[in-house]
Protein backbone atom coordinates (compact mmCIF):
# COMPACT_ATOMS: atom_id res chain seq x y z
CA UNK A 1 0.00 0.00 0.00
CA UNK A 2 1.43 3.80 -0.96
CA UNK A 3 0.27 6.48 0.05
CA UNK A 4 -1.05 8.45 -3.67
CA UNK A 5 1.15 11.11 -5.26
CA UNK A 6 -1.16 13.37 -5.01
CA UNK A 7 -4.91 14.50 -4.71
CA UNK A 8 -7.43 14.28 -2.47
CA UNK A 9 -9.54 11.88 -0.95
CA UNK A 10 -13.24 12.26 0.21
CA UNK A 11 -15.29 10.26 2.94
CA UNK A 12 -17.43 7.21 1.14
CA UNK A 13 -17.86 7.37 -1.78
CA UNK A 14 -18.51 10.75 -1.76
CA UNK A 15 -16.82 12.58 -4.88
CA UNK A 16 -19.09 15.25 -5.09
CA UNK A 17 -17.84 16.89 -1.93
CA UNK A 18 -14.22 17.12 -4.15
CA UNK A 19 -13.10 20.75 -5.43
CA UNK A 20 -11.97 19.54 -8.96
CA UNK A 21 -11.25 23.18 -9.93
CA UNK A 22 -7.49 23.12 -11.17
CA UNK A 23 -4.84 24.16 -8.57
CA UNK A 24 -2.01 26.27 -9.95
CA UNK A 25 0.48 23.76 -11.22
CA UNK A 26 -1.30 20.77 -11.07
CA UNK A 27 -2.03 19.41 -14.72
CA UNK A 28 -2.27 15.81 -14.69
CA UNK A 29 -1.14 14.20 -17.91
CA UNK A 30 -3.17 12.23 -19.88
CA UNK A 31 -2.53 8.59 -21.59
CA UNK A 32 -5.40 7.23 -23.89
CA UNK A 33 -5.24 3.57 -24.53
CA UNK A 34 -7.08 2.32 -27.30
CA UNK A 35 -7.59 -1.73 -27.83
CA UNK A 36 -8.31 -2.58 -30.93
CA UNK A 37 -8.45 -5.78 -33.16
CA UNK A 38 -9.44 -6.31 -36.91
CA UNK A 39 -11.05 -2.90 -36.74
CA UNK A 40 -9.31 0.07 -39.32
CA UNK A 41 -11.66 2.28 -40.44
CA UNK A 42 -13.56 2.45 -37.18
CA UNK A 43 -10.15 2.96 -35.42
CA UNK A 44 -8.99 5.91 -37.95
CA UNK A 45 -12.64 7.71 -36.71
CA UNK A 46 -11.55 7.04 -33.05
CA UNK A 47 -8.13 8.21 -33.25
CA UNK A 48 -9.01 11.39 -35.84
CA UNK A 49 -11.64 12.35 -32.32
CA UNK A 50 -8.96 11.61 -30.22
CA UNK A 51 -6.70 14.50 -32.49
CA UNK A 52 -9.49 17.43 -31.84
CA UNK A 53 -10.83 16.82 -28.10
CA UNK A 54 -10.67 20.38 -25.78
CA UNK A 55 -8.32 18.81 -23.88
CA UNK A 56 -5.67 16.95 -25.86
CA UNK A 57 -4.60 13.56 -24.63
CA UNK A 58 -0.46 13.47 -23.80
CA UNK A 59 -0.28 10.44 -25.39
CA UNK A 60 -1.93 8.18 -27.19
CA UNK A 61 -1.25 4.17 -27.58
CA UNK A 62 -3.16 1.72 -29.46
CA UNK A 63 -2.83 -1.97 -28.27
CA UNK A 64 -3.63 -4.58 -30.99
CA UNK A 65 -4.81 -7.84 -29.70
CA UNK A 66 -3.76 -9.48 -32.48
CA UNK A 67 -4.99 -8.39 -35.71
CA UNK A 68 -3.87 -10.24 -38.83
CA UNK A 69 -2.39 -6.89 -40.54
CA UNK A 70 -0.68 -4.28 -38.04
CA UNK A 71 -3.07 -0.96 -38.31
CA UNK A 72 -1.79 2.39 -39.63
CA UNK A 73 -1.86 4.66 -36.99
CA UNK A 74 -0.91 8.47 -37.73
CA UNK A 75 2.52 10.00 -36.02
CA UNK A 76 2.95 10.06 -32.89
CA UNK A 77 0.52 7.49 -31.94
CA UNK A 78 2.42 4.57 -30.51
CA UNK A 79 1.56 1.36 -31.57
CA UNK A 80 1.80 -1.98 -29.08
CA UNK A 81 0.87 -5.52 -30.40
CA UNK A 82 0.19 -9.24 -29.57
CA UNK A 83 -0.27 -12.30 -31.01
CA UNK A 84 -3.53 -13.60 -31.47
CA UNK A 85 -4.55 -15.99 -28.85
CA UNK A 86 -7.71 -15.50 -28.35
CA UNK A 87 -9.69 -12.23 -27.29
CA UNK A 88 -7.79 -10.71 -24.84
CA UNK A 89 -8.91 -7.36 -24.60
CA UNK A 90 -7.48 -7.18 -21.12
CA UNK A 91 -4.01 -7.96 -21.68
CA UNK A 92 -3.97 -5.60 -24.31
CA UNK A 93 -4.74 -3.05 -22.51
CA UNK A 94 -2.25 -3.74 -19.50
CA UNK A 95 0.36 -4.28 -22.48
CA UNK A 96 0.01 -0.61 -23.24
CA UNK A 97 -0.95 0.86 -19.60
CA UNK A 98 2.80 -0.50 -19.09
CA UNK A 99 4.02 1.53 -21.19
CA UNK A 100 2.31 4.45 -20.58
CA UNK A 101 3.82 7.71 -19.37
CA UNK A 102 0.30 9.83 -18.15
CA UNK A 103 -1.07 10.55 -14.90
CA UNK A 104 -4.15 9.41 -16.08
CA UNK A 105 -5.32 6.73 -18.00
CA UNK A 106 -7.96 6.81 -20.31
CA UNK A 107 -9.17 3.27 -21.59
CA UNK A 108 -10.91 3.44 -25.06
CA UNK A 109 -12.26 1.07 -27.56
CA UNK A 110 -11.53 1.08 -30.97
CA UNK A 111 -14.78 1.14 -32.18
CA UNK A 112 -15.79 4.09 -29.56
CA UNK A 113 -15.40 7.44 -31.15
CA UNK A 114 -15.50 10.25 -28.34
CA UNK A 115 -17.29 13.66 -28.31
CA UNK A 116 -14.75 16.89 -28.22
CA UNK A 117 -15.54 17.22 -24.67
CA UNK A 118 -15.26 13.50 -23.40
CA UNK A 119 -11.69 13.65 -22.27
CA UNK A 120 -11.97 16.96 -20.32
CA UNK A 121 -14.92 15.86 -18.72
CA UNK A 122 -14.13 11.89 -17.89
CA UNK A 123 -10.73 13.34 -16.46
CA UNK A 124 -11.84 16.07 -14.38
CA UNK A 125 -12.68 13.81 -11.25
CA UNK A 126 -9.76 11.36 -11.21
CA UNK A 127 -7.32 14.17 -11.67
CA UNK A 128 -7.89 15.47 -8.11
CA UNK A 129 -9.63 11.86 -6.41
CA UNK A 130 -6.53 9.68 -7.66
CA UNK A 131 -8.65 6.62 -6.60
CA UNK A 132 -11.55 7.10 -8.18
CA UNK A 133 -12.44 5.22 -11.57
CA UNK A 134 -14.76 7.58 -14.06
CA UNK A 135 -17.39 5.43 -16.56
CA UNK A 136 -18.28 7.68 -19.38
CA UNK A 137 -21.66 7.25 -20.92
CA UNK A 138 -21.10 5.43 -23.91
CA UNK A 139 -24.04 5.49 -26.64
CA UNK A 140 -24.69 3.70 -29.88
CA UNK A 141 -25.28 4.29 -33.17
CA UNK A 142 -24.41 3.41 -37.18
CA UNK A 143 -21.26 5.40 -37.85
CA UNK A 144 -20.41 3.11 -41.02
CA UNK A 145 -20.24 5.55 -43.98
CA UNK A 146 -19.56 8.16 -42.09
CA UNK A 147 -16.33 10.82 -43.36
CA UNK A 148 -13.61 10.21 -40.21
CA UNK A 149 -14.05 13.14 -39.19
CA UNK A 150 -17.80 13.48 -38.99
CA UNK A 151 -19.01 15.99 -35.70
CA UNK A 152 -20.45 13.97 -32.78
CA UNK A 153 -23.08 13.52 -32.25
CA UNK A 154 -24.34 11.96 -35.40
CA UNK A 155 -27.69 12.25 -36.82
CA UNK A 156 -30.73 11.10 -35.06
CA UNK A 157 -31.28 8.64 -37.39
CA UNK A 158 -28.25 6.79 -36.76
CA UNK A 159 -28.98 6.22 -33.58
CA UNK A 160 -29.37 3.18 -31.67
CA UNK A 161 -30.87 2.13 -28.27
CA UNK A 162 -28.91 2.35 -25.37
CA UNK A 163 -29.21 -0.58 -22.87
CA UNK A 164 -31.94 0.18 -20.49
CA UNK A 165 -30.97 -1.69 -17.48
CA UNK A 166 -27.25 0.58 -17.87
CA UNK A 167 -28.63 3.84 -18.27
CA UNK A 168 -31.67 3.03 -15.17
CA UNK A 169 -28.28 1.81 -12.72
CA UNK A 170 -26.47 4.86 -13.39
CA UNK A 171 -29.93 7.11 -13.02
CA UNK A 172 -30.78 5.60 -10.08
CA UNK A 173 -27.40 5.75 -7.95
CA UNK A 174 -27.09 9.28 -8.71
CA UNK A 175 -24.62 8.15 -11.14
CA UNK A 176 -22.97 5.56 -8.82
CA UNK A 177 -22.72 8.49 -5.94
CA UNK A 178 -24.76 6.09 -4.23
CA UNK A 179 -22.80 3.25 -5.02
CA UNK A 180 -22.45 0.25 -3.27
CA UNK A 181 -20.32 -3.46 -3.19
CA UNK A 182 -22.28 -4.11 -6.43
CA UNK A 183 -21.56 -0.82 -8.41
CA UNK A 184 -19.16 -2.77 -10.00
CA UNK A 185 -21.49 -4.09 -12.57
CA UNK A 186 -22.01 -0.76 -13.56
CA UNK A 187 -18.59 -0.33 -15.20
CA UNK A 188 -17.86 -0.63 -18.92
CA UNK A 189 -13.97 -0.82 -19.42
CA UNK A 190 -14.67 0.86 -22.96
CA UNK A 191 -15.18 4.36 -21.96
CA UNK A 192 -13.19 4.24 -18.60
CA UNK A 193 -10.23 6.66 -16.76
CA UNK A 194 -8.93 6.58 -13.79
CA UNK A 195 -5.14 7.58 -12.17
CA UNK A 196 -2.23 5.48 -13.68
CA UNK A 197 -0.87 5.23 -9.87
CA UNK A 198 -3.89 3.39 -8.76
CA UNK A 199 -4.20 1.28 -11.82
CA UNK A 200 -0.67 -0.13 -11.28
CA UNK A 201 -1.94 -0.33 -7.20
CA UNK A 202 -4.74 -2.30 -8.44
CA UNK A 203 -2.18 -4.49 -10.56
CA UNK A 204 -4.21 -3.13 -13.74
CA UNK A 205 -6.74 -5.53 -15.68
CA UNK A 206 -7.12 -9.17 -15.06
CA UNK A 207 -5.25 -11.34 -18.39
CA UNK A 208 -6.45 -14.53 -17.60
CA UNK A 209 -9.77 -13.05 -18.84
CA UNK A 210 -9.99 -14.30 -22.13
CA UNK A 211 -13.08 -13.72 -24.32
CA UNK A 212 -15.97 -11.21 -23.92
CA UNK A 213 -17.01 -9.60 -20.60
CA UNK A 214 -16.11 -9.61 -17.00
CA UNK A 215 -12.62 -7.73 -16.89
CA UNK A 216 -13.92 -4.70 -16.09
CA UNK A 217 -16.16 -5.88 -13.44
CA UNK A 218 -13.51 -7.21 -11.64
CA UNK A 219 -11.06 -4.61 -12.13
CA UNK A 220 -13.78 -2.52 -10.80
CA UNK A 221 -14.85 -4.51 -8.06
CA UNK A 222 -11.00 -4.39 -7.12
CA UNK A 223 -10.63 -0.90 -6.60
CA UNK A 224 -13.71 -0.55 -4.63
CA UNK A 225 -12.25 -3.30 -2.16
CA UNK A 226 -9.13 -1.68 -1.70
CA UNK A 227 -11.25 1.75 -1.07
CA UNK A 228 -11.44 3.29 -4.35
CA UNK A 229 -14.38 5.40 -5.74
CA UNK A 230 -16.38 5.12 -8.51
CA UNK A 231 -18.11 7.81 -10.93
CA UNK A 232 -20.45 7.91 -13.58
CA UNK A 233 -19.76 11.07 -15.77
CA UNK A 234 -22.34 11.18 -18.26
CA UNK A 235 -21.46 14.49 -19.94
CA UNK A 236 -18.40 12.27 -21.29
CA UNK A 237 -19.97 10.45 -24.28
CA UNK A 238 -18.57 8.37 -26.81
CA UNK A 239 -20.41 6.69 -29.49
CA UNK A 240 -20.18 3.01 -30.16
CA UNK A 241 -20.17 1.92 -34.09
CA UNK A 242 -23.16 -0.74 -33.57
CA UNK A 243 -25.35 -1.98 -31.27
CA UNK A 244 -24.58 -3.17 -27.76
CA UNK A 245 -22.47 -6.08 -28.11
CA UNK A 246 -23.50 -7.31 -24.98
CA UNK A 247 -27.54 -7.43 -26.20
CA UNK A 248 -26.07 -9.99 -28.81
CA UNK A 249 -27.60 -13.48 -28.49
CA UNK A 250 -25.09 -15.71 -26.90
CA UNK A 251 -24.63 -19.44 -26.43
CA UNK A 252 -25.18 -21.19 -22.72
CA UNK A 253 -22.08 -21.81 -22.88
CA UNK A 254 -20.47 -18.79 -23.00
CA UNK A 255 -22.86 -17.56 -20.66
CA UNK A 256 -21.55 -20.14 -17.95
CA UNK A 257 -17.95 -18.94 -18.63
CA UNK A 258 -18.79 -15.41 -18.50
CA UNK A 259 -20.57 -15.83 -15.28
CA UNK A 260 -18.51 -18.63 -13.61
CA UNK A 261 -15.04 -16.35 -14.25
CA UNK A 262 -16.75 -13.21 -12.91
CA UNK A 263 -17.88 -15.88 -9.20
CA UNK A 264 -14.80 -17.23 -9.27
CA UNK A 265 -13.26 -13.48 -8.76
CA UNK A 266 -15.42 -11.48 -7.05
CA UNK A 267 -17.45 -12.37 -3.74
CA UNK A 268 -20.23 -9.65 -3.79
CA UNK A 269 -23.29 -11.49 -2.92
CA UNK A 270 -25.64 -11.28 -6.46
CA UNK A 271 -22.32 -12.77 -8.73
CA UNK A 272 -20.59 -14.76 -6.08
CA UNK A 273 -21.35 -18.40 -5.43
CA UNK A 274 -24.16 -18.98 -3.13
CA UNK A 275 -23.04 -22.21 -1.63
CA UNK A 276 -20.00 -23.60 -3.40
CA UNK A 277 -16.73 -22.65 -1.56
CA UNK A 278 -15.12 -21.41 -4.89
CA UNK A 279 -13.83 -17.84 -5.28
CA UNK A 280 -13.05 -15.32 -2.83
CA UNK A 281 -13.37 -14.65 0.88
CA UNK A 282 -16.02 -11.80 1.35
CA UNK A 283 -16.25 -11.69 5.12
CA UNK A 284 -14.30 -12.54 8.28
CA UNK A 285 -15.48 -13.73 11.13
CA UNK A 286 -13.82 -13.77 14.87
CA UNK A 287 -14.96 -14.51 18.11
CA UNK A 288 -13.71 -13.54 21.75
CA UNK A 289 -11.60 -16.26 23.33
CA UNK A 290 -13.53 -16.63 26.89
CA UNK A 291 -16.61 -17.95 25.60
CA UNK A 292 -17.72 -21.12 27.02
CA UNK A 293 -17.44 -24.23 24.51
CA UNK A 294 -20.83 -24.42 24.57
CA UNK A 295 -21.60 -20.95 23.37
CA UNK A 296 -18.83 -21.15 21.20
CA UNK A 297 -20.42 -24.40 19.35
CA UNK A 298 -23.89 -22.63 19.49
CA UNK A 299 -22.40 -19.54 17.68
CA UNK A 300 -20.35 -20.81 14.99
CA UNK A 301 -22.82 -23.44 13.93
CA UNK A 302 -25.77 -20.74 13.81
CA UNK A 303 -23.39 -18.27 12.02
CA UNK A 304 -22.41 -20.88 9.52
CA UNK A 305 -25.40 -22.07 8.91
CA UNK A 306 -26.89 -18.63 7.78
CA UNK A 307 -23.99 -17.85 6.22
CA UNK A 308 -22.27 -21.08 4.86
CA UNK A 309 -19.70 -19.05 3.05
CA UNK A 310 -17.92 -17.01 5.50
CA UNK A 311 -14.60 -17.86 7.14
CA UNK A 312 -14.50 -18.12 11.01
CA UNK A 313 -10.58 -17.55 12.69
CA UNK A 314 -10.60 -18.88 15.47
CA UNK A 315 -7.25 -19.63 18.41
CA UNK A 316 -6.15 -23.10 18.96
CA UNK A 317 -8.01 -23.76 21.64
CA UNK A 318 -11.33 -22.63 19.70
CA UNK A 319 -10.44 -24.61 17.20
CA UNK A 320 -10.26 -28.26 18.74
CA UNK A 321 -13.64 -27.00 20.32
CA UNK A 322 -15.14 -26.71 17.06
CA UNK A 323 -13.66 -29.31 14.76
CA UNK A 324 -12.38 -29.83 11.63
CA UNK A 325 -14.60 -27.23 8.78
CA UNK A 326 -13.07 -25.84 5.88
CA UNK A 327 -14.52 -22.52 6.63
CA UNK A 328 -12.41 -22.67 9.84
CA UNK A 329 -9.18 -21.27 9.84
CA UNK A 330 -6.34 -20.74 12.80
CA UNK A 331 -5.15 -17.09 13.74
CA UNK A 332 -1.88 -17.73 11.55
CA UNK A 333 -4.23 -17.27 8.38
CA UNK A 334 -6.46 -14.32 9.41
CA UNK A 335 -3.71 -11.89 7.36
CA UNK A 336 -4.01 -13.35 4.18
CA UNK A 337 -8.01 -13.19 4.88
CA UNK A 338 -8.60 -10.34 5.66
CA UNK A 339 -6.08 -9.11 3.14
CA UNK A 340 -8.89 -9.25 0.13
CA UNK A 341 -12.48 -9.92 2.75
CA UNK A 342 -15.02 -7.25 2.20
CA UNK A 343 -16.43 -7.04 5.79
CA UNK A 344 -14.94 -7.85 9.36
CA UNK A 345 -16.84 -9.44 11.89
CA UNK A 346 -15.86 -9.40 15.49
CA UNK A 347 -19.03 -11.22 17.50
CA UNK A 348 -17.67 -10.00 21.01
CA UNK A 349 -20.44 -12.11 22.92
CA UNK A 350 -22.37 -15.57 22.29
CA UNK A 351 -24.88 -14.52 19.61
CA UNK A 352 -27.52 -16.52 17.95
CA UNK A 353 -29.54 -15.67 14.36
CA UNK A 354 -30.84 -17.10 11.47
CA UNK A 355 -30.11 -16.20 7.92
CA UNK A 356 -32.35 -12.58 8.05
CA UNK A 357 -30.65 -11.27 11.01
CA UNK A 358 -27.16 -12.00 9.41
CA UNK A 359 -27.94 -10.58 6.09
CA UNK A 360 -29.51 -7.11 8.15
CA UNK A 361 -26.29 -7.40 10.18
CA UNK A 362 -24.51 -7.21 7.05
CA UNK A 363 -26.80 -5.24 4.99
CA UNK A 364 -26.32 -2.62 7.73
CA UNK A 365 -22.67 -1.55 6.10
CA UNK A 366 -23.71 1.49 3.72
CA UNK A 367 -20.23 3.34 3.07
CA UNK A 368 -21.23 6.55 5.42
CA UNK A 369 -19.13 4.49 8.32
CA UNK A 370 -16.55 2.27 8.29
CA UNK A 371 -17.14 0.78 11.67
CA UNK A 372 -20.93 -0.30 13.16
CA UNK A 373 -21.34 -0.89 16.56
CA UNK A 374 -24.27 -3.74 16.63
CA UNK A 375 -26.49 -4.59 19.60
CA UNK A 376 -25.03 -2.09 22.10
CA UNK A 377 -21.48 -3.91 21.78
CA UNK A 378 -22.63 -7.67 20.78
CA UNK A 379 -20.74 -7.39 17.83
CA UNK A 380 -19.11 -4.97 15.50
CA UNK A 381 -18.98 -4.77 11.78
CA UNK A 382 -15.70 -3.04 9.78
CA UNK A 383 -15.94 -2.03 6.40
CA UNK A 384 -12.36 -3.26 5.55
CA UNK A 385 -12.51 -0.92 2.28
CA UNK A 386 -12.85 2.33 4.27
CA UNK A 387 -10.04 1.26 6.89
CA UNK A 388 -8.14 0.90 3.73
CA UNK A 389 -8.20 4.13 2.33
CA UNK A 390 -8.10 5.74 6.29
CA UNK A 391 -5.01 3.84 6.45
CA UNK A 392 -3.51 4.72 2.73
CA UNK A 393 -4.44 8.25 3.35
CA UNK A 394 -3.10 8.54 7.17
CA UNK A 395 -6.55 9.97 7.70
CA UNK A 396 -8.14 8.58 11.08
CA UNK A 397 -10.55 11.04 10.70
CA UNK A 398 -12.03 9.07 7.76
CA UNK A 399 -13.29 5.82 10.07
CA UNK A 400 -16.26 7.37 11.43
CA UNK A 401 -18.59 4.80 13.72
CA UNK A 402 -22.11 4.21 13.87
CA UNK A 403 -24.48 2.43 15.61
CA UNK A 404 -27.16 -0.14 14.97
CA UNK A 405 -29.79 -2.63 16.19
CA UNK A 406 -30.10 -5.89 14.53
CA UNK A 407 -33.47 -7.75 16.38
CA UNK A 408 -32.63 -10.70 15.07
CA UNK A 409 -29.36 -11.43 16.56
CA UNK A 410 -29.58 -12.34 20.23
CA UNK A 411 -27.24 -12.57 22.77
CA UNK A 412 -27.23 -16.18 24.37
CA UNK A 413 -28.62 -16.69 27.21
CA UNK A 414 -26.49 -17.77 30.63
CA UNK A 415 -26.59 -21.38 30.66
CA UNK A 416 -27.72 -21.68 27.07
CA UNK A 417 -27.52 -25.86 25.93
CA UNK A 418 -26.10 -27.28 22.36
CA UNK A 419 -29.15 -29.37 22.54
CA UNK A 420 -31.82 -26.43 22.47
CA UNK A 421 -29.83 -24.73 19.73
CA UNK A 422 -29.34 -28.23 17.36
CA UNK A 423 -33.46 -28.86 18.39
CA UNK A 424 -34.47 -25.54 17.52
CA UNK A 425 -36.27 -24.29 20.57
CA UNK A 426 -33.13 -22.35 22.17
Amino acid sequence: MTRPPWGTTVPGNRWDLADVRAEPGSHRSVSVVVPHFEQPAQLARTLAALDAQTVRPDEVLVADDGSAVPPAVPPGVRLLRQEDRGFRAAAARNLAAASASGDLLVFLDADTTPEPRYLEELTRLPARLPELVAVGRRRHATLEGLPVDAPLPPPAERHLPEPAWLADAHAGSRDLLDADATGFRFVISAVLACSRWWFEELGGFDATFVGYGGEDWELAHRSWLAGGLVAHVPTAVAWHDGPDAGAAPRTADAGTAEATGVADRVAVPGVAWRGLLRGPVDVVVDLPGALTPTDLLVTVDALLAALPRVRVVLDDEQRRVVGTDPRVHGCAEAADLFASARLHVRLRAGVVGGAAAYEELLGAVDGSCATWVVNDGAAEVRDLRLHRRAARWDRPDLVGVGHVEVAGLRRLPAGARLDAHLGQWL
